[in-house]
């Protein structure tokens, strides 16, 4: 077997000779050409998914030999290592997808060929996932689907979509779910942009109009979708709490030291404690993050993993204030001209994304509550009531 002394050299000899760089893509919801043929190296390299099994490009590797990989990667800032441990839907449909899936999808997931979004939130279900109207009917062999969804990252340029569906109406909420895989190139899609408080449109909101999805497109089986929700929605947490989008001009407002030596406050005793306190949280941050992630790696559902997204979002707030803190007036400033004070705003209000996006502070504050200290559940007073008898909110 390999050691990882040997798999280091393997790894560092491979990068020397293939790795020379990448151009960045225009925006996080696109690629480029040069960044697909980097992937394919990687993916045939068996870098990219190391823990999977062979034949699904793996190299069926224990994870502390996978780390190794990851390391090396991370030193020269190559992308595209230990997808198997924040790919969302590769991950997902390798754990429950059926072959024909997994031989459509996976590869090209991998390689970013092809881009996925989420279909979970709706206007009437948002924090309570369960609570989705979205409909899935079988029609021969296909399913049809009706409804909408909202807040959906990068749905402009996907070409798949994760969604979870109603397929039971007369059992209880969680167990009439199905959890689908939707070819977005389609009639009956129709994607709507939403501006953010950040000026950008990165979310969306999705009308579906007789959606067809093909019958082996269905992850897990049947009425089973909210145990497979949860394991998606556990990648999904654990990339949150991993770490923070940087800012739009890649200015010195990314590195809270440096802005405050550049702008003479390092000296100043409260910024110096403001900024030890946000420090250490990262770091805190960090090691609870490694620990759910050991959990997810023998094969257990950690539910550390929502102390990390929420963590992320109370880490991400502080700074965006220690930020503003730091530059003072300046942040009345905006724009191009003004690009720390511009990265700076922007920083501070994307940081309300993190308190939404993959389960809101409050639920976050909920399971922790319930799975990880024990406390009595929150009363559900339509969690046994048949779906179709639940009264709309």
């Amino acid at each position: 077997m390999t050691s990882a002394d040997q798999l280091r050299e393997e790894v560092r000899a491979w990068l020397a000779a293939e790795w020379t760089g990448l151009a960045p893509a225009e925006d996080r919801w696109s690629t480029t050409p040069e960044r697909i043929a980097w992937l394919e190296k990687v993916v045939a390299a068996g870098y990219a998914v190391p823990t999977w099994p062979v034949e699904w490009s793996g190299r069926a590797c224990p994870a502390e030999l996978a780390d190794v990989i990851a390391a090396e990667f991370d030193a020269v800032g190559a992308p595209g290592a230990r997808q198997d441990k924040y790919s969302i839907p590769a991950n997902t449909v390798l754990a429950f997808g059926t072959g024909k899936l997994k031989h459509d999808l996976l590869h090209d997931v991998l390689t970013e060929r092809s881009r996925t979004c989420l279909f979970y939130s709706e206007p009437g279900a948002g924090s309570d996932l369960a609570a989705v109207r979205t409909t899935a009917v079988r029609d021969g062999d296909r399913w049809i689907v009706n409804g909408q969804k909202v807040w959906t990252s990068g749905a402009k340029t996907a070409d798949y979509a994760l969604l979870i569906a109603r397929t039971d109406w007369d059992v209880p909420k969680h167990q009439g779910l199905s959890y689908f895989v939707v070819p977005m190139h389609q009639p009956g899609v129709d994607i709507r942009p939403l501006v953010q408080i950040t000026g950008e449109s990165h979310f969306n909101e999705v009308f579906l109009t007789d959606v067809e999805i093909p019958p082996d497109y269905l992850v897990g089986e049947e009425g089973k979708g909210w145990r497979v929700l949860q394991t998606a929605l556990a990648y999904e947490r654990s990339i949150m709490g991993d770490g923070a989008r940087a800012s739009r001009h890649g200015s010195i407002a990314d590195d809270l030291v440096g802005l405050a030596r550049d702008r003479g406050r390092l000296a100043d005793p409260v910024v110096r404690d403001n900024l030890a306190t946000v420090l250490a949280l990262r770091e805190l941050n960090a090691l609870n993050n490694a620990r759910a992630k050991a959990a997810a790696e023998q094969g257990t559902s950690s539910s550390a993993m929502s102390l990390g997204k929420l963590a992320m979002s109370g880490i991400l707030h502080a700074e965006g204030r220690l930020r503003t803190d730091i530059a003072g007036p300046e942040t009345l400033l905006a724009g191009d001209g003004n690009p720390v004070a511009d990265d700076v705003n922007f920083l501070a209000l994307n940081a309300f994304f993190t308190s939404i996006g993959g389960g809101t502070d409050q639920i976050q504050r909920t399971i922790i509550a319930e799975r990880v200290l024990g406390l009595p559940k929150e009363p559900e007073i339509d969690r046994d009531l048949p779906f179709r008898a639940v009264r709309r909110s």
